[in-house]
């Protein structure tokens, strides 16, 4: 048996070639000074994080206190998604108090409230081809079928309409984007994955901490939550802006796209061929990489 030592990122991050990251974040009512501060302060973490991955001006977007109102939520949100092309990736998150009667989900906002039909019909609008959910509010769960596509991901802070109470999701998610506590594989990419399993750890332990029932538990919906990049961080979010670089990130992804397709074929090759191959990709991976962190090291 071959025998070989070459440290490569495993993580599919695919990508496409001048691909953009655009975010559009709402904070909805508070209803009590604190929890309209936490709201407040949770959007702009995750619109903060969410910077570092836009190459720019006008990729993030985030809508607080009296922006917030439907009327203004409807507009600012179909010129946002006017700007994405079909390769970009796009991310709405939700935050706040959300209710649901059995039969229309409503999202709290300042004057009318926003319905679950309402959002639809918005994110019916985003031409990108891989879009990402996270409505954290309260009575999520029951936007999950309402709003499930192909190629979008959604996550709910709660597992149905019935679970009405304040959520805790939203505090946690913005740690997931915003610091290295949730890149488990430490490649300073933050993945939809990663970012849910910290925050559905987080308010569970929260919980347990309290020696109080949980209130809320968290759903993920989708195809592709391990490869849908939320947030950069460190050396990774610097080179973000860099055409270069990201050409080079795109290369990788495909590279561990090969990786992973010949570790899917393990079984039908014989041990020798199997790592003649892996070890193959791997060297690319390696010499690519180099590649990659001489180009941020002059950043």
């Amino acid at each position: 048996m071959k025998t070989f030592c070459i440290a490569a990122t495993l993580l599919v991050i695919p990508a496409l070639a001048g691909a953009a990251s655009f975010t559009f974040v709402v904070a909805g009512l508070g209803g009590e000074p604190e929890y309209e501060q936490r709201f407040r302060e949770q959007a702009a973490a995750i619109a903060e994080a969410a910077k570092k991955a836009a190459t720019e001006q006008g990729q993030v977007v985030v809508l607080t206190g009296e922006q917030a109102r439907r009327d203004s939520v409807k507009r600012e949100f179909q010129e946002f998604a006017s700007k994405i092309k079909a390769n970009d990736s796009a991310t709405v998150v939700l935050i706040g108090h959300g209710s649901y009667d059995g039969e229309e989900y409503r999202f709290n906002v300042p004057g009318a409230d926003i319905t679950g039909s309402d959002l639809a019909q918005l994110f019916e609008k985003l031409p990108a081809k891989q879009q990402l959910i996270v409505n954290a509010t309260s009575s999520s769960g029951a936007t999950i079928e309402q709003w499930q596509r192909p190629d979008r991901v959604i996550i709910t802070a709660t597992k149905s309409g019935g679970e009405r109470t304040a959520t805790r999701f939203a505090q946690f998610w913005s740690q997931a984007v915003s610091s290295d506590a949730a890149d488990v594989n430490k490649d300073e990419v933050v993945t939809a994955a990663e970012a849910f399993d910290y925050a559905n750890r987080q308010v569970a332990a929260s919980y347990k901490t309290e020696v109080a029932l949980a209130t809320e538990h968290a759903r993920i919906a989708g195809e592709d939550t391990a490869t849908f990049a939320v947030a950069r961080i460190g050396s990774s979010a610097l080179s973000s802006s860099d055409p270069e670089v990201a050409a080079l990130l795109t290369q990788r992804g495909q590279i561990e796209l090969d990786l992973d397709g010949v570790k899917g074929r393990k079984a039908e090759l014989s041990e020798d061929q199997y790592y003649d191959e892996l070890e193959g990709v791997l060297v690319k991976l390696a010499m690519l990489q180099k590649q990659i962190d001489a180009k941020r090291a002059v950043q």
